[in-house]
């Protein structure tokens, strides 16, 4: 039974555990840095983007998230997987440039939703996303990057395979601290093996002659065509963000949805992936890993995991790191990215099932059906009105005649 007496004994354990020493703080605050650092920049590490600048742009973002939401929510936000695909197939069609400009738009249509949300209400706008569209949305993001992970993989297997191993025993096997850090034990495994191998060239450490320099900074540049090829994957981002946040909310006990808002979250997540965007980063999101250290540790003091975004920002400006990190062979990030995509999958699979889809339902089933094979079948939909002349592909044409469907088809 739950008294008065033992709610005031867990506030006051709470109290204890967050009323720490700042070396402690700052503890803490490196342990967070070090479990977002693996999925942070290995975003870069496939898209070719500059790993400084991700880093650099992972703590500002962070900064910027929480001073958007008023120092409440302990977040970080690091790269997001979601958008791998689409920055790849612009980068091919011209340069990353015209990718960050459709990250930048990707979080204003953040904005948008903010908005939306304080004009209606969650719920009206949560309506046009459930679980049959959601689901294989997310499937499909993670299904499109398995020939990405197989081209990486494919240029050492036994790199690959060591790394993947690494990922995948941590992932089950792992006790306390350990099991919330499988991609970062992962990718120094495999690291470890190139090493006895003689698969590392330091050419890019030994170019890299400045202690601390700023990043390299490159400006968004902005297309239709290549902005309606990444900016509608913020449909698939959003929903995980509210994800995020709610599994924050229940690690921590309290209402983030209320207070400060989940309009208030999303603004904070879509203004750090547009700053970032434009100056070179890739897009930014709630790290679930870090919600992970929150539930091994029992601390959620915000102040921390500012500290560890100070972290990062200072990783970003030391071009030794991201001169280390550039050494780590194609294959080790291809062994883990094969688990990483494929959980992308899975996830999308999981949340039809506790969500409990019915797919005896011919409804959904159509729904999730024409989801899964414009999102992998390269269709495309050409759009011209008047001067203006754009195609709709991919992702974008998938989440779109999805969210369409849901609404026709009438529901029984």
């Amino acid at each position: 039974m739950i008294t008065k007496e033992n709610l005031a004994l867990g506030n006051s354990l709470t109290t204890n555990l967050n009323a720490i020493s700042l070396h402690k703080k700052i503890i803490l605050g490196i342990q967070h840095t070090f479990t977002m650092f693996g999925a942070t920049v290995l975003v870069p590490l496939i898209t070719q983007m500059d790993i400084s600048v991700a880093l650099f742009m992972a703590g500002v973002g962070t900064l910027l998230f929480h001073l958007i939401t008023k120092g409440k929510v302990p977040a970080f936000l690091g790269s997001s997987f979601a958008f791998i695909a689409p920055i790849l197939a612009v980068a091919e069609m011209s340069n990353l440039q015209y990718a960050q400009g459709g990250l930048v738009v990707a979080g204003l249509v953040y904005l948008i939703m903010a908005g939306l949300i304080s004009i209606f209400g969650v719920e009206k706008i949560i309506s046009f996303f459930p679980p049959v569209i959601t689901g294989p949305i997310i499937m499909v993001i993670g299904l499109k990057l398995a020939p990405v992970a197989i081209d990486m993989a494919s240029s050492n297997w036994l790199l690959a395979i060591v790394s993947f191993s690494i990922v995948t025993a941590v992932s089950i096997y792992g006790r306390g601290f350990l099991k919330v850090l499988p991609v970062l034990v992962g990718l120094l495994g495999g690291y470890a093996v190139a090493l006895l191998t003689g698969n590392v060239d330091f050419t890019p450490v030994a170019e890299a002659n400045k202690l601390f320099a700023l990043p390299n900074f490159t400006l968004a540049k902005f297309n239709l065509q290549t902005v309606m090829m990444i900016a509608p994957v913020a449909v698939a981002t959003m929903i995980e963000h509210v994800g995020d946040i709610l599994a924050i909310g229940t690690t921590v006990k309290k209402d983030f949805v209320k207070d400060p808002g989940l309009n208030k979250t999303l603004l904070g997540d879509g203004i750090a992936t547009s700053v970032s965007a434009m100056f070179g980063g890739p897009a930014n999101t709630t790290y679930s890993e870090n919600t992970g250290v929150l539930a091994l540790t029992k601390v959620h003091d915000p102040s921390i995991v500012r500290i560890a975004a100070v972290f990062a920002i200072v990783l970003g400006i030391m071009p030794k790191v991201g001169a280390i990190i550039k050494t780590i062979p194609t294959a080790v990030v291809g062994g883990i990215s094969i688990v990483l995509f494929g959980m992308i999958a899975a996830i999308g699979a999981r949340s039809l099932v506790e969500n409990k889809v019915d797919f005896s339902n011919s409804r959904n089933l159509l729904i999730a059906a024409v989801i899964m094979v414009l999102g992998l079948g390269g269709a495309s939909l050409p759009i011209n009105i008047g001067m203006v002349n754009f195609t709709i592909e991919g992702m974008a044409l998938a989440a779109i005649v999805g969210i369409a469907l849901n609404k026709i088809l009438p529901q029984r």
